[in-house]
């Protein structure tokens, strides 16, 4: 049976209230940062999870290493509350974060090059009308 663990982490990162979606499966984690402008309350986190989780970007998997064993429910408790006090981002999820960034940067670079030159046909093709019409008024 597979298992999925997803994670949501909040935390102020100048000037916006940031949010970081972590989901491991199969032991592959992606993650998926959100900004929400003012600081969220839970129910609006919450809110935002069911009905927009389906229409976020994840980025790229990178390996994770799953710990599979059951956890004393006090000690589950008392590491929730550590978690809830740590801000920041892990460094697996920076760097699942920065690979995301690449991508998605090497997806702009490929798509405006692809407009441009077809902007550049274009304009050559209105020119070689141009003269054509030219050299048949004459």
């Amino acid at each position: 049976m597979d298992r999925v663990s997803v994670t949501v982490s909040v935390f102020f990162e100048e000037p916006f209230w940031v949010g970081l979606v972590e989901r491991i499966t199969d032991g592959k984690l992606v993650v998926c940062k959100v900004t929400f402008g003012t600081e969220p309350r839970d129910y609006d986190v919450n809110r935002f999870l069911q009905e927009n989780y389906y229409r976020l970007r994840f980025s790229p998997a990178v390996e994770n290493a799953v710990k599979d064993f059951h956890v004393n429910p006090k000690r589950m408790r008392r590491q929730i509350k550590k978690q809830l006090k740590d801000v920041g981002t892990g460094t697996k999820s920076q760097q699942a974060l920065k690979l995301q960034q690449e991508q998605s940067r090497t997806e702009r670079k490929v798509s405006g090059r692809e407009r441009k030159e077809a902007e550049q046909l274009r304009k050559f093709a209105l020119k070689q009308q141009k003269k054509k019409e030219k050299h048949r008024g004459r």
